[in-house]
């Protein structure tokens, strides 16, 4: 999807359900206690895998929302605090227009923390983002924990106790949680509206189905 954005100039969005994963970053594969971590993932159900990004362990129950943004670039060089800025935006916009009380933001102690996070406004994190810069092209993309609050923070308080990282599960929040539906299905459609909506040759097309 990325080198298509980059070779057509033209954008693209996804959103999809990845299934139930424990996805460790770089910095977890190099800790002492890793091999516990995923151990410890794998008992609590949630099977354990690893991305080429960096930051900290990720856990995606089954209701859990994947997204990704392609975006065309000029220059690799600029633009990076711009796709931030617009993408936590956009993120809030859509949980929203979902029903859920968010704000930009997490607190401290969160799961997986990065500075461009969406928060419920009275609770934990519900959805953190990164950025990707190849030649042509970025990649925006990130997470939403719809539901299953309670799984996500007994399996990451596993995995983060045995990688020595601090974690507060009371920081795991989720968009139910925040007032929102417990079904992926419509957050789904408002993530596509809002993300698609940025870009004016995508605002009638819904996500890439891969």
């Amino acid at each position: 999807m990325v080198d298509r954005a980059g070779d057509t100039g033209e954008p693209a969005v996804r959103v999809w359900l990845p299934g139930q994963q424990l996805a460790f970053g770089r910095r977890d594969t190099r800790a002492d206690g890793y091999d516990r971590a995923r151990r410890a993932a794998a008992d609590h159900d949630f099977p354990p895998v690893e991305r080429s990004v960096g930051g900290r362990a990720v856990a995606y129950a089954d209701t859990t929302l994947a997204f990704a943004h392609a975006v065309p670039t000029d220059d690799s060089r600029t633009g990076l605090d711009d796709r931030y800025e617009t993408a936590v935006t956009t993120v809030v916009d859509a949980l929203s227009d979902s029903g859920a009380d968010v704000t930009r933001g997490e607190p401290a102690d969160a799961y997986c923390p990065g500075d461009y996070s969406v928060r419920a406004t009275d609770g934990g994190k519900l959805a953190g983002i990164a950025q990707r810069v190849r030649k042509g092209a970025a990649l925006v993309a990130g997470s939403v924990t719809v539901a299953d609050r309670e799984s996500i923070r007994a399996v990451l308080t596993d995995v983060y106790d045995a990688l020595g990282v601090a974690f507060d599960p009371e920081t795991v929040g989720s968009v139910a949680a925040a007032g929102g539906p417990a079904d992926p299905t419509p957050v789904r459609r408002a993530l596509e509206r809002a993300l698609a909506g940025e870009s004016p040759t995508l605002r009638d097309v819904t996500a890439l189905e891969v």
